[in-house]
């Protein structure tokens, strides 16, 4: 689819500090228990998209959107399959800081929930509206003003206006151009965002027109990273699965039944775009 510091100087050290001083010093180099100066051993902050994951919906492989729909290695070629599930992830890491939400919830009751069931069905072949351990973060710009006339997009459920399906379009999140990052749907449901990835994915919009204008928009942009690391740390989420609406096909993780829809994908969030973007994503760090 188309959001100096107060210093003084220091205080004498007096006897005692200096015998504590001493002490910590020679703990340290001795390597003393409960000194913090332990070497733990490093870990992977992301699973590979290519890991396969035993779960409720079978476990084909992953697959990207071409024109044959994905297969499992013991189904006849050209069936069609469930969704790839990838397999389990590292243990979990320590997480960056959760950044500042504002819920802003659209309606999501239970006609809208058994509106998605019906949508995963027929896209997926999965029966369920929740969205289960998120493989894909995809980001998009809405081709809206602002944040209310987006919200206003998202919140009746009608059909939309590209494909006339039930549920309406959404996205898990909005960011508007003042750096504000709105929640509207909870991550634990399914958001109809990106055609074939939706059963994996979570959604981030940008109020905005372009991408160029939201990767210079530096409040925007600013929240707009933090967000995605703190998704991505948060589900073991690559950094190359942090993709651009139109990368969308490229993904190993893209499924799509309808045969009509496998090429389906649009414009916002081209690669060119979204290699500056991965780059100032990766420039934040890692996940612990």
């Amino acid at each position: 689819m188309r959001l100096h510091p107060f210093s003084r100087p220091p205080r004498a050290q007096r006897p005692l500090d200096a015998a504590l001083a001493a002490g910590a010093a020679a703990c340290l180099a001795l390597g003393c228990p409960g000194c913090g100066g332990g070497a733990g051993g490093g870990r992977a902050d992301a699973r590979p998209a290519s890991a396969a994951q035993p779960g409720r919906f079978g476990s084909p492989t992953p697959s990207h959107g071409s024109g044959a729909a994905p297969t499992p290695p013991t189904r006849p070629a050209g069936t069609q399959g469930r969704p790839p599930e990838p397999t389990p992830g590292l243990p979990s890491v320590a997480e960056p800081q959760r950044p500042a939400i504002v819920q802003d919830p659209i309606p999501f009751g239970t006609r809208r929930r058994a509106e998605m069931i019906a949508y995963a069905i027929r896209h997926y072949g999965l029966h369920t509206y929740r969205l289960r351990d998120p493989h894909v973060i995809v980001v998009h710009f809405t081709e809206t003003p602002d944040f209310a006339s987006t919200f206003n997009t998202f919140a009746p459920d009608v059909p939309d206006s590209e494909l006339h399906e039930l549920p309406s379009t959404c996205a898990h999140f909005v960011i508007d151009r003042h750096g504000t990052i709105h929640q509207l749907v909870p991550l634990g449901i399914m958001c109809r965002h990106t055609v074939g990835l939706n059963w994996t994915a979570i959604g981030i919009e940008h109020v905005g027109y372009s991408d160029a204008q939201v990767l210079s928009d530096r409040a925007q942009m600013r929240s707009s990273l933090r967000l995605a690391r703190w998704l991505r740390c948060r589900y073991r989420i690559a950094v190359s699965s942090v993709i651009g609406h139109n990368e969308s096909l490229s993904s190993p993780f893209h499924h799509e039944r309808v045969a009509a829809l496998r090429r389906q994908t649009h414009d916002d969030f081209v690669h060119a775009d979204m290699q500056v973007y991965r780059r100032r994503l990766r420039a934040l760090g890692g996940c612990g």
